[in-house]
């Protein structure tokens, strides 16, 4: 057969299904969190706080400019799964030259717009003097390399929405052990900071990419993939207009949960380099667990997606369950270690023990233990609306979630309350519960239902 490599996720044990799907999602997740915390643990070794302030802001910029590419990479997950589950995969290789090449597109354009307005930002970012420097490195090389960046989630993308999350982990893999010699090459060795690191990311990127792009044409008969060169250039308009439709909400949900992370984070910046310092290492620790989250709603939506359009909604029930049950046991977890060893989890990170830094960390225990929570339960709710494909819930999540609540809570506890830098935390762990109560509100309703291509024969006779 020429389609083995697709996984059909409408049949067989839902369990097992979402185990072995979600593993490899994980350890991606896990490796690209390593990738990251490798930039920052040597460099702030190396230089201090003022290292470490420097790559959390500039990475923090960095991360700002890849909203289009991860918002839409995900909806594109999503149509590939929905593709596969109506039946039409004749339609994957259309759709994978259109988004492709719009996604390419919108990164030489965000890229080019990142150079004009990096100096503006930094300065919005309320950016320590002692760290300006190193984060002005750091974003500018990420920016010119950013093309890599946003190839990587289009090519990961497509073999995620087959049900392939194996072969992405291999590629991250190689991509993460390259940036850690690099980083040792670039920052210890030749001494060049900041921006060192930042060298080691783009090079390992663009790696990791290439491999990643060689394997899906190598394997594109395996994979239903008939794509033809006029496909990268003549757009099919149907498909670029679901795409949008789609990756819009997803990727105004993203940028609009940075922005407001970025507004939080220009305000923590202005009370000190420690602050600042010890913000980008809880940041880090957040990225933790969500990459947890995240690996259960990636594996969750590809397998919500392919069983609501083929009407298998017992079986997407099920899929919702066994993400929360799981998601659930991890923050436990983590919420045990935060609470035994809150400071030396948060001395790996910086050079010297520094005392500054580390007596935060006692008083930021129950503001991760709301982050840890509100993680594992978006991320069954974020399963359902996005493997939905419902563009108005998607865009009421980034509203909320993203503008309003986060920025208005932070507001609330941080400058009204008196809290400062401690109620801004507390402002954004709060907002991060907003998907949740959303995606119930969306369930219960039964909303979700109204994109199956196939009416069950209980659903037809209700």
């Amino acid at each position: 057969m020429t389609d083995t490599h697709i996984k059909d996720f409408t049949k067989g044990n839902i369990t097992r299904q979402l185990i072995a799907f979600s593993w490899p999602l994980l350890l991606s997740n896990l490796l690209q969190v390593i990738y990251n915390m490798v930039d920052m643990i040597i460099v702030g070794n190396v230089m201090g706080k003022a290292g470490t302030s420097a790559v959390t802001v500039g990475g923090d910029v960095v991360n700002l400019l890849t909203f289009v590419g991860i918002g839409f990479a995900s909806a594109g997950q999503v149509l590939i799964a929905r593709y596969i589950g109506a039946g039409e995969r004749h339609k994957l290789g259309r759709f994978v030259g259109t988004m492709s090449s719009f996604l390419f597109l919108c990164a030489v354009v965000i890229s080019v717009l990142g150079l004009c307005f990096q100096e503006p930002l930094l300065r919005l970012m309320n950016t320590p003097t002692e760290a300006y420097e190193g984060a002005f490195a750091y974003s500018a090389i990420c920016m010119i390399g950013l093309v890599f960046i946003y190839g990587y989630n289009i090519v990961s993308a497509i073999l995620r929405g087959m049900g392939d999350s194996k072969h992405p982990l291999l590629f991250i893999g190689i991509a993460a052990g390259m940036n850690l010699v690099l980083d040792v090459v670039f920052v210890i060795f030749l001494g060049m900071g900041a921006g060192g690191a930042a060298l080691a990311t783009v090079i390992s990127q663009a790696t990791s990419f290439l491999l990643c792009t060689a394997f899906l044409v190598q394997r594109r008969v395996q994979f239903s993939l008939s794509v033809a060169r006029r496909d990268f250039i003549r757009w099919d308009g149907g498909m670029l207009l679901d795409f949008i439709k789609l990756g819009a909400p997803m990727a105004i949900k993203f940028a609009s949960v940075m922005v407001s992370k970025l507004f939080v984070n220009s305000w923590i910046n202005g009370y000190g380099v420690a602050v600042s310092a010890f913000a980008g290492i809880a940041n880090k620790l957040a990225t933790v667990v969500n990459m947890f989250s995240n690996a259960m709603n990636s594996a969750g939506s590809t397998m919500v997606g392919q069983n609501i359009v083929a009407g298998q909604f017992a079986r997407v029930r099920k899929i919702m369950w066994n993400l929360l049950a799981i998601t659930m046991a991890i923050t436990v977890i983590f919420s045990v270690l935060m609470i035994l060893f809150p400071t030396e989890i948060f001395d790996l990170f910086i050079e010297g023990s520094d005392p500054e830094v580390l007596a935060l960390a006692p008083g930021y225990v129950p503001i991760a233990l709301l982050m840890f929570l509100a993680s594992s339960l978006r991320a069954t709710m974020n399963a359902l609306i996005n493997g939905s494909g419902n563009a108005k819930i998607n865009f009421a999540t980034a509203l909320l979630d993203g503008i309003i609540l986060r920025i208005g809570l932070a507001l609330l506890f941080g400058l009204a309350l008196g809290m400062k830098h401690t109620g801004f935390w507390l402002g954004d762990a709060l907002a991060g519960f907003t998907p949740f109560w959303l995606g119930i509100i969306f369930y219960i309703t039964g909303a979700w239902k109204k994109s199956a291509k196939i009416q069950p024969a209980e659903e037809k006779n209700a």
